[in-house]
């Protein structure tokens, strides 16, 4: 049986494991993160109880998030990956994959990236020189599930964000020190496409559920029936004016059977940018279809998410992957 190494051990972990058994592929956990890690060997040293043996794991899934214990552990361990180390770094810069879909013909929102220390009049400037008005979305280039993205409604509240970040990459412990001005989409409907092996697999639609409806059950989804039109209808209202919808901010994750436009996006989005497991987020208005951000993380959800054939797709990926054809 083939032995995968996966660096989560959160709901990804548990919901790929019996799949993936059921196609001859065994899951481990490799812990790359809040535990001391050994990077030389010792004469007679027991085994370290949180690694896999090196010679009994075949192939890896994903990189781990933290690329520095990642390196360590990958040299250990010496697999190939689905999804490895450049395919995180690719997916993470979010400058990088907005330039490079751009440069492919795939719409993207209007978006200028700042890299500090740069005079705040020249940011503005940038911003009114690319057509761009208010209200903007500032968002770090590499932070992940929304954090520190922030809408600026006016001038004056983006010079303020702009301060903020001015001091914030001050500091030399700062290690990216760029981030993304973007076009606001306003009433936007939000979609996660899931592609694998350039094929889109799967969807969700993410919204926020009124006050005191939602019931969670786990860390990366928030499930409510959206079945129900007056459920969806609150959920519309009451989750207007709440315009980020990372479902680990509470918003919900239904399954969607999305239209051929969405997929072929999704599936141009993962070509261009060479990545065979993907997720991609797109927003829609009545005018517009963009891809906002891409995933080379994302968290797998219930399989009643996906194609039938997500898992037997998923397999073929990592049994390719670790017989050097990934």
């Amino acid at each position: 049986m083939l032995r995968l190494a996966m660096s989560t051990r959160s709901e990804t972990f548990e919901r790929v494991r019996d799949p993936l058994a059921d196609r001859g592929i065994e899951v481990v956990h490799l812990r790359a993160k809040q535990r001391p890690i050994r990077v030389t060997d010792a004469p007679d040293a027991p085994a370290d109880p949180v690694e896999p043996i090196p010679d009994a794991v075949d192939v890896g899934f994903v990189y781990p998030t933290r690329l520095m214990e990642g390196a360590a552990l990958d040299a250990r361990l010496e697999i190939p990956w689905v999804n490895d180390r450049e395919v995180v770094l690719t997916s993470r810069n979010k400058g990088g994959v907005t330039s490079a879909l751009d440069a492919a013909g795939v719409p993207v929102p209007r978006t200028v990236m700042v890299s500090n220390p740069v005079d705040e009049a020249a940011v503005l400037d940038a911003v009114d020189a690319a057509g761009l008005s208010y209200p903007l979305v500032v968002k770090p280039n590499s932070a992940t599930r929304g954090v520190g993205v922030a809408k600026a409604v006016d001038r004056d509240d983006l010079s303020g964000t702009i301060d903020y970040l001015d001091l914030i990459h001050d500091n030399p412990a700062t290690g990216d020190k760029s981030y993304l001005i973007q076009e606001f989409l306003p009433n936007a409907r939000d979609y996660r496409l899931m592609v694998v092996d350039g094929e889109c697999l799967g969807s969700v639609e993410r919204r926020h559920p009124p006050s005191g409806t939602a019931s969670r059950d786990d860390d990366d989804a928030v499930m409510v029936d959206t079945a129900d039109d007056d459920a969806a209808a609150a959920i519309d209202a009451d989750g207007a004016s709440r315009w980020k919808h990372n479902v680990h901010r509470g918003a919900t994750a239904t399954a969607v059977d999305p239209p051929e436009r969405h997929r072929a996006i999704a599936e141009r989005t993962a070509a261009t940018l060479g990545i065979d497991y993907l997720g991609v987020d797109l927003l829609e208005t009545d005018d517009r279809l963009v891809v906002t951000e891409t995933n080379a993380r994302p968290t797998v959800d219930a399989a009643e998410k996906y194609a039938e054939e997500f898992y037997d797709r998923l397999a073929a990926l990592i049994r390719r992957t670790a017989a050097g054809g990934g």
